[in-house]
C-alpha cells in the first residue's frame, strides 16, 4: 500500500520547485498545471527536482521515465511518482 496520496506528493513537489525557486533568488506562484520552465526552473533546478523527488519519496526514477514530458509539471512529476510507488495500479479482481 502505498504511504502517499496524490495530494501529499502533490504538496510534497510543490514545495520541492517552491525552494529550488527560492535558492536560486526567485519566487513565482506555483499552478500545478503549468510549465516548470514557465515558472522559473532552469535545466539545473530540473536536475535538483529530480534529486529531490527520489529523496523524498525513496525511490529511483528510472533512465525510461526521465523526459521532459514527466518533468513539464507539478501535475505530470505527481502522475509519475503516483505511478512509480503503485498508487496508480489497478485493483485486483477477486474471484
Amino acid at each position: 500500500m502505498p504511504q502517499f496520496s496524490r495530494e501529499q506528493i502533490r504538496d510534497e513537489v510543490t514545495a520541492l520547485v517552491g525552494s529550488i525557486l527560492t535558492a536560486s533568488g526567485r519566487n513565482a506562484a506555483i499552478d500545478p498545471d503549468a510549465t516548470l520552465v514557465d515558472a522559473g526552473l532552469a535545466s539545473v533546478d530540473m536536475v535538483n527536482l529530480m534529486l529531490g523527488v527520489e529523496a523524498s519519496f525513496d525511490l529511483m526514477i528510472p533512465r525510461e521515465d526521465l523526459t521532459p514530458e514527466n518533468f513539464r509539471s507539478v501535475a505530470s512529476v505527481e502522475a509519475m511518482v503516483a505511478r512509480l510507488i503503485g498508487l496508480d495500479q489497478p485493483l485486483s479482481k477477486v474471484a
